[in-house]
């Protein structure tokens, strides 16, 4: 088994982070659970009784490379994610987070980043993203060595 190296150096106000879907899945056995009440009402219909483990075939528009994606997330981010109201004024600010990176694709932002587009200080989510606890598989992206 692989063992993961812990960064020493503590993350910053432009420090990017992701969802980091593999530490989720191992350490949260309700994460499919919560993507499914992240989608719009008709996909949680028409979704509600199918297969939701399934992966599904997804060309880059940029590279024309076939990826295997996770069916759930591509329905949340290619859609769901960019309805209005996937995030509000009253999302809590974990829950804000991580649908601010599922409808950014799950590219990286930063605490500054995320500051500017929910409108709730850098430090909040800063200091929220760097507790003790793991939210929702929101963490720093590794950095390369």
């Amino acid at each position: 088994m692989e063992t993961k190296r812990f960064s020493l150096v503590k993350p910053t106000l432009q420090t990017p982070f992701h969802i980091d879907f593999t530490w989720w899945k191992q350490y949260d056995n309700n994460w499919r659970v919560y993507l499914i009440s992240c989608l719009c009402p008709e996909h949680q219909q028409s979704l509600g009784n199918s297969d939701l483990d399934t992966t599904i075939d997804w060309i880059d528009p940029e590279t024309a490379e076939i990826q295997q994606v996770d069916g759930l997330q591509h329905v949340l981010i290619n859609h769901c994610a960019k309805l209005e109201g996937f995030v509000t004024n009253h999302t809590s600010l974990v829950d804000a987070v991580f649908r601010t990176l599922v409808a950014n694709g799950n590219t990286p932002l930063s605490p500054e980043e995320l500051s500017s587009r929910l409108g709730r200080p850098a430090m909040t989510i800063l200091l929220t993203l760097t507790g003790l606890q793991v939210y929702k598989g929101l963490r720093p992206v590794p950095r390369a060595n």
